[in-house]
């Protein structure tokens, strides 16, 4: 895959590399991503560690693409740890709000990561909108794996949906309350995980990893 503007790279099944059995750097400190990427990950013999197990740092994240952003975050995390790491860079695009709050949905939060004041805003900015407006929105999953030698595999996720107020559910985490997937009648925040794991953009993005990088005859 390629972002705008970039030359495509050769992706035959020779420009792939296969992650290996062992260490893999989860380059996260958010604790509901670390969770359910552990749980996509077990039946591969991957031993995930976080970034924040490690101590090592959040880095800026100055990309304007949800790809951008996770391809630094896993460059930086393999660099200082030696190991390959895979970072996630998602979030909520409503459209009516022109995609917003998009690869900002983490910082609509504030510094506290409070996603009950991150979702009121968003359910602000729609209701000063015409009654007739859609509250048809997608959410957004990058996935990025670096190896130490600044190798990078990347894939894009996406499921779609629609917003409910007020919030529903205190499963899941960020605005899985207030999105409830199409063709289904549970917020993600009223899912078990098993349920949300089957449809959900980061579960998108992983199907095509595992796919592409991982032996799927574990």
């Amino acid at each position: 895959m390629t972002r705008e503007g970039e030359v495509s790279k050769d992706i035959g099944p020779q420009a792939i590399r296969k992650l290996k059995p062992g260490r893999l750097v989860i380059a996260s400190h958010n604790a509901g991503k670390v969770r359910e990427i552990r749980e996509l990950l077990g039946p591969y013999g991957i031993e995930p560690v976080s970034a924040a197990e490690l101590d090592l740092p959040e880095p800026e994240e100055t990309g304007t693409t949800f790809v951008a952003n996770a391809e630094l975050k896993a460059l930086q995390a393999a660099d200082l740890s030696g190991l390959p790491a895979l970072a996630d860079d998602s979030g909520l695009c409503v459209e009516a709000l022109n995609n917003e709050p998009g690869i900002f949905s983490a910082r609509w939060a504030g510094e506290g990561k409070d996603f009950g004041f991150a979702m009121q805003r968003v359910e602000e900015r729609l209701a000063a909108l015409p009654p007739e407006t859609s509250r048809d929105a997608h959410f957004v999953c990058a996935l990025a794996l670096a190896w130490p030698d600044g190798h990078v595999e990347w894939f894009e996720g996406r499921v779609d949906g629609t917003l409910v107020w007020p919030p529903r559910g205190g499963q899941g985490f960020g605005y899985d309350p207030m999105f409830v997937p199409a063709g289904h009648a549970q917020s993600f925040g009223e899912m078990e995980p098993a349920t949300k794991h089957v449809m959900s953009h980061r579960a998108d993005a992983f199907r095509q990893l595992v796919a592409a990088v991982l032996d799927q005859e574990r």
